[in-house]
């Protein structure tokens, strides 16, 4: 499988994450913020195949006013770490391109999914 595949897996979950938490705001279509990916990194830690099941987990390893960081744990069917993927997402005013503190219900549902570490 081409290695910036795993990237397209781990962002699907992400969506899923974020659909779980049943926002009353389109998380993905409004006007007011906008949330990019400023930095991903992934490790592989062993190959995948094409056609292989990818089982995803996702952690919230940091969470700030504007911004968090999710680190997703891929395995394939046999339950082996395949890769780990780690991105970071800051929230975007659309009208100022600024920075901006995320909604409660945001940060709510990401701290469901905080890592004790």
């Amino acid at each position: 499988m081409f290695y910036g595949n795993i990237f397209f897996f781990c962002h699907s979950a992400y969506e899923n994450l974020i659909s779980s938490f049943n926002l009353s705001i389109d998380y993905w279509k409004n006007h007011e913020f906008f949330v990019p990916i400023t930095h991903s990194s992934a490790d592989y830690l062993k190959p995948l195949k094409n056609g292989d099941d990818v089982d995803i987990e996702i952690i919230v390893t940091q969470l700030k006013q504007s911004s968090f960081e999710l680190s997703y744990s891929c395995k394939n069917q046999k339950g082996d770490m395949c890769a780990e993927v780690k991105t970071v997402h800051v929230f975007i005013n659309k009208q100022t391109w600024k920075k901006r503190k995320m909604d409660v219900e945001i940060e709510e549902g990401l701290r469901q999914h905080l890592s004790e570490k």
